[in-house]
């Protein structure tokens, strides 16, 4: 069985969001979904499960997806909270009367799950230190609890440990990214039902990058080879995703960046491989 792709962005080219941006502006979603779909189908991967955008490019791919013999999963839009980070993917929503609306509106362009945005992002430009802080417990647990109680399952950016514990303390069913874990958040996950899908190689593919400082990002992968090998350890859910079409996560390719560098965390077993098997059909049943 083929590892599917967890987490990505058709949108997204894998070098340039700004060209990315353009592209969709000018007129060549068109173009640039069937270029990416055909990544995805030369890499043998026949389900992917993209992380959403404001262009409409997901909903697209998602039409033409089975001619590429791919089965496509999108929530539409992220969902994240004005004046915070999520833009470049989705929606904002300024109160909970808006957020419930925003998951509404998904819902009525059929979305297959809901996708929230309660974190900032890594700023590798620095010391990695997170860019934002992120939303209160408060909101984080009523955004997971509307859109379960409008009967569907909820995909989490979540950096930072306050972050995840609240989103695994209300359920959520995947954890994305999930950067600056403490031992807390291990047992959590591994206590919980939820999914927790890294997308390391947004961190792993940087190394040598000029881009950034050397010593950020191989310290920011160190880290999360030590995260992964505790959440593999502790019989955390797992599951692969790369990000794929965030700078340096190619499409197609990404999915195999990922697992090797999930090999290198916690050495190629059968074992090893059986486990994200079972990460990745409980996102298949949950999405």
């Amino acid at each position: 069985m083929q590892f599917h792709e967890n987490h990505m962005h058709i949108f997204m080219n894998g070098t340039d969001y700004r060209q990315a941006v353009d592209d969709m502006k000018n007129g060549r979603k068109e173009y640039v979904v069937r270029k990416n779909l055909d990544k995805y189908r030369l890499h043998g991967i026949t389900w992917v499960r993209d992380g959403g955008d404001h262009y409409g490019a997901s909903v697209y791919a998602r039409s033409i997806a089975p001619e590429y013999g791919i089965e496509y999963r999108t929530p539409i839009f992220s969902i994240h909270k004005k004046g915070h980070y999520g833009g470049i993917v989705g929606r904002a929503f300024s109160d909970m009367q808006e957020y419930r609306s925003l998951v509404k509106e998904a819902i009525s362009q059929k979305a297959d799950f809901i996708k929230i945005m309660i974190s900032g992002i890594m700023d590798f430009s620095g010391d990695g230190s997170l860019s934002e802080e992120s939303l209160t417990d408060e909101e984080i647990e009523e955004m997971i609890h509307i859109a379960h109680e409008e009967g569907k399952a909820v995909m989490a950016h979540a950096n930072g440990a306050r972050a995840i514990k609240a989103a695994v303390r209300a359920g959520v069913d995947s954890l994305e990214h999930g950067n600056f874990m403490d031992e807390e958040c291990v047992c959590m996950l591994a206590e919980s039902d939820t999914v927790y899908v890294p997308t390391v190689s947004t961190i792993r593919n940087l190394i040598g990058d000029a881009r950034f400082p050397e010593n950020t990002t191989r310290a920011l992968w160190e880290k999360q080879k030590d995260v992964l090998s505790r959440c593999y350890t502790q019989g955390v859910h797992l599951a692969l995703g790369s990000d794929a079409g965030a700078y340096r996560v190619p499409h197609g390719q990404g999915i195999v960046d990922e697992y090797t560098a999930f090999c290198e965390a916690i050495g190629e077993t059968a074992l090893l491989r059986a486990r994200l098997m079972e990460g990745q059909k409980k996102i298949c049943e949950k999405f």
